[in-house]
């Protein structure tokens, strides 16, 4: 498992590959695709629609997919036709051996398709098109993470406001911040734990539907001694296929100095957050500090 602190993450988010997807049902293909890109990507093998699909699932968005379009089964505007609604900032690229585009014109004009390249391919082409088309990925994918980055930080900005003022005790609070962080980064898992004295206490709330202790999370532990948050964002090849969760961030809530909780925030598919996200979080994760340290003021009140 690899482990991330915030002086690392911004060096290891910079020299991390774009993800590509190539797809086709000729073995020789594949590989001659594979060599034309793997110094520049993180490239994935398909050799049918289905399992293309079976490796989105698994490995979650790529920059760019480029698939054959004569298959059997399912050809590639199909293939590509269910990847748009889960992943509609991907760059779609199509490989055909016929001169006849009639059947590309309405994948192109719907936009499920970026763009088609006839066989025999030419690899410099090939490789400037998708170099094109990645370029592409890169500022649809900075516009719309930042106008949902908005979004989420103003709901959850409100909640925790909302939150402070509502709750009477410590014990109120713990699940409805959980909930606010859950629904507005799409964790599927996230659990809300005060600590006392390094230690973890009973106060504490879970959302999701999955069984996670905090006390056996060698991330959380790290937190709780130093103080300082922890990411993991992709275990290394060899933890991940015993690894539930891939991306694991454990979020230390302090306020001067003073460790008050840990929120632990989990995905199950790698590189679910971006740098600007465990930024955000982090910021409202102090936000939450002194949400709590309020709260533990006025509920210590006569």
């Amino acid at each position: 498992m690899t482990f991330f602190s915030t002086a690392d993450l911004n060096k290891a988010n910079s020299s991390k590959k774009p993800k590509l997807l190539v797809v086709d049902d000729e073995q020789d293909n594949l590989d001659l695709l594979y060599r034309t890109f793997r110094k520049d990507f993180l490239v994935f093998r398909a050799d049918s629609g289905f399992n293309a699909l079976k490796i989105l699932e698994r490995e979650g968005e790529m920059a760019a997919i480029i698939s054959d379009q004569r298959m059997p089964e399912m050809n590639g505007t199909e293939f590509l036709s269910r990847t748009v609604s889960d992943f509609p900032d991907t760059m779609r690229i199509v490989l055909t051996g016929y001169t006849d585009i009639s059947d590309l014109i309405e994948a192109i004009n719907s936009g499920q398709v970026h763009k088609y390249i006839t066989k025999p391919w030419e690899p410099e082409q090939l490789k400037l098109v998708v170099a094109q088309a990645t370029q592409t990925y890169d500022v649809l994918k900075q516009r719309s993470e930042e106008l949902s980055r908005s979004q989420a930080q103003n709901a959850l900005l409100s909640a925790i406001v909302e939150i402070a003022q509502d709750s009477q005790q410590l014990s109120d609070c713990v699940t409805p911040l959980a909930k606010a962080f859950a629904q507005n980064f799409g964790a599927d898992m996230v659990t809300l734990q005060l600590t006392e004295d390094g230690c973890l206490t009973e106060i504490k709330a879970v959302c999701g539907d999955y069984v996670w202790n905090l006390s056996n999370d060698p991330l959380v532990q790290t937190a709780i001694a130093t103080g300082k948050s922890q990411f993991c964002l992709n275990p290394v090849q060899d933890d991940q296929d015993n690894q539930q969760f891939k991306t694991n961030l454990a979020i230390a809530i302090t306020f001067r100095k003073e460790l008050l909780g840990i929120l632990s925030m989990l995905w199950l598919l790698p590189d679910a957050v971006n740098t600007e996200d465990i930024v955000a979080i982090q910021q409202y994760g102090s936000k939450v500090a002194i949400a709590l340290t309020c709260i533990r003021h006025y509920s210590s009140q006569p």
